[in-house]
């Protein structure tokens, strides 16, 4: 299971695991569960390799790239002044995540904002604190955005986001460039072409290029070709009508990562090689200049990275229809802190983190304290027999999306977020109390 753990984990002496140099029974002792734990170390190692190998890689063609975080997967503003520290760009997409990438520290110019429905408020800050891109979505947004830059006299820089049609990576709600969706401009049906050609025009925009993201948890290197066969074709008609070049196009991100110990990754060495040799087939095949490009790896930085600590209450043992069994083992948290599992029936592992045990191992399911019967952690894992109330639980591989999408069903206490490193533990975001709970409820009188 090696695979799916940040670098730094090991098991002590006694059985027990560490991260970052920190046992976890610590952890849970000093901050409770359930925990999100970021290896530090780890999560700055996966950022600084995609900055050099894509640099390496783009620069043998002659070319260069920018790789902007996802900050989706993951943002506090410790994470955004890691991510400057390392020399990446961030991307954004609300009001919030751009105020936290600022309070990191990161420069306005190399912030990127996305949303395909961004509101007056959201694009007027973008323009005001003057970040490097704002990614357009529609022709509505073309429209206020052209308005509210002439109103405060900027000029605003923007790519437009493009659907190619290419379909790639895993669950349909992760796949975002077919056609029926809600993400970007139609490549087939005229709209980005029409898009360039409307932000080219508009006095107060500065068109920077085009974007697209075909998906998540993408393994195959022959959708990025396709994808990047199709933009360069787009900038190159554009070009051959309008005579002005596109200095910019980004490829978005979706690299896969692994979950379970069968799960497969996709390597950052591999698709940064990978991709630029895509890139350089397409175009030797619809010609043209190299553009600049840029990527946004999220989850590929943060996933890895995380783990989230649980402490085991209930343990039961179900007889199946088939006579088999299941283990159910009950955690501290559930959906509330980790909505991937019934959102988009994702697999995870778990393991016990407090001991090791000699028990024969028992088909379990790691299940939440919610009340849904949906309310499942990892659907299917190995656990000993003898796991029982009070031990520690560890889920690997939830660095991106447990805290983003953690929420306060049923009331719940949102988690604390802690990064490790160097035998420390460091708290990033703290947990939510109840006075946080009932300052939000407007008391009925």
């Amino acid at each position: 299971m090696a695979s799916v753990w940040s670098s730094s984990v090991k098991r002590t002496s006694d059985g027990a695991i560490s991260v970052g140099g920190v046992d976890v029974r610590e952890l849970a002792a000093e901050h409770g569960t359930p925990l999100y734990v970021v290896d530090e170390a780890d999560m700055r190692a996966r950022a600084a390799a995609f900055r050099d190998h894509f640099a390496a890689a783009f620069g043998r063609k002659g070319a260069e790239v920018d790789v902007y975080y996802a900050s989706k997967a993951f943002l506090c503003s410790q994470v955004a002044r890691w991510m400057r520290e390392e020399d990446l760009c961030v991307d954004v997409a609300s009001l919030g995540e751009l105020e936290i990438a600022l309070r990191g520290g990161v420069a306005p110019q190399h912030i990127g904002l996305h949303g395909n429905n961004k509101s007056d408020a959201e694009l007027r800050r973008a323009l005001e604190v003057g970040v490097g891109r704002i990614i357009v979505d529609s022709f509505t947004e073309i429209e206020v955005l052209e308005a509210l830059a002439a109103e405060l006299s900027v000029v605003a820089p923007v790519m437009v986001r493009v659907t190619t049609g290419v379909h790639a990576g895993g669950h349909e709600y992760i796949a975002t460039s077919h056609e029926d969706q809600k993400f970007g401009l139609s490549l087939a049906s005229g709209a980005a072409y029409e898009a360039l050609v409307a932000c080219h025009d508009a006095a107060n925009l500065n068109l920077l290029g085009i974007h697209t993201h075909i998906g998540s948890q993408i393994l195959s290197l022959a959708a990025f070709q396709e994808s990047a066969e199709r933009m360069l074709g787009l900038r190159g008609a554009f070009t051959a009508d309008t005579g002005a070049e596109l200095p910019e196009v980004d490829l978005g991100g979706g690299y896969a990562i692994a979950y379970t110990e069968t799960g497969e990754a996709l390597e950052t060495r591999d698709a940064a090689y990978g991709i630029a040799d895509a890139v350089e087939a397409a175009v030797a095949k619809v010609g043209g200049t190299w553009p600049r490009f840029s990527i946004e790896p999220g989850r590929a930085i943060a996933g890895p990275a995380g783990m989230t600590l649980y402490t085991v209450g209930v343990v039961k043992q179900v007889q199946l229809e088939d006579g088999g069994g299941r283990q159910y083992v009950a955690v501290d948290g559930g959906m509330s802190d980790n909505m991937r599992t019934i959102t988009y029936q994702a697999e995870y592992t778990a393991t016990v983190a407090s001991r090791l045990s000699d028990a024969e191992s028992a088909l379990s399911r790691v299940v939440g304290k919610h009340c849904e019967s949906g309310d499942v952690v990892v659907r299917d894992v190995q656990l000993p027999h003898d796991v029982a109330r009070g031990d520690l639980l560890a889920v690997p591989a939830t660095g991106a999306y447990g805290r983003s999408m953690a929420n306060n069903y049923n009331a719940a206490l949102r988690p604390a977020v802690v990064s490790v490193r160097d035998g420390q533990s460091t708290v990033l975001i703290r947990r939510d109390t109840l006075d946080d709970l009932l300052r939000w409820d407007v008391a009925a009188e």
